[in-house]
């Protein structure tokens, strides 16, 4: 009998991996640009960004679904989309001093914003 649940404990723990491993497409992905950032980061010895990568490893590994991916991309999306208005706001003020070289500076800033803004709406 004692061997009978050893030998049942053993089974779960083996499988529990196995179903843990059922990950989303999405998820999957976002491992996937994770390790790819990852190597390219370790590769050019950029040490914070390697340790902030891993973190982000783990967390997707243990963390990931769809709907957690959803709630991470409003997030970014909320977040590019105000520094969107700030940058608009920054570049209406340049505007109205007429300082033509703050309105040239502001309004690469505003465009990094949009394209920022514009990562963040793309699909999963």
């Amino acid at each position: 009998m004692k061997n009978l649940v050893v030998g049942v404990c053993l089974l779960a723990l083996h499988a529990a991996p196995a179903l843990a491993a059922d990950a989303s497409p999405a998820c999957a992905a976002k491992q996937a640009r994770i390790e790819a950032q990852l190597a390219e980061a370790t590769a050019q010895g950029r040490t914070r960004e390697v340790a902030g990568l891993r973190q982000a490893r783990r967390s997707n590994k243990a963390h990931c679904t769809d709907a957690w991916l959803a709630k991470e991309r409003d997030a970014e999306i909320r977040k590019a989309t105000k520094k969107v208005a700030e940058r608009e706001k920054s570049l209406a003020d340049a505007q109205k001093k007429g300082d033509a070289k703050k309105i040239a500076a502001r309004q690469a800033k505003l465009d990094e914003a949009r394209s920022a803004l514009a990562e963040a709406q793309k699909p999963l």
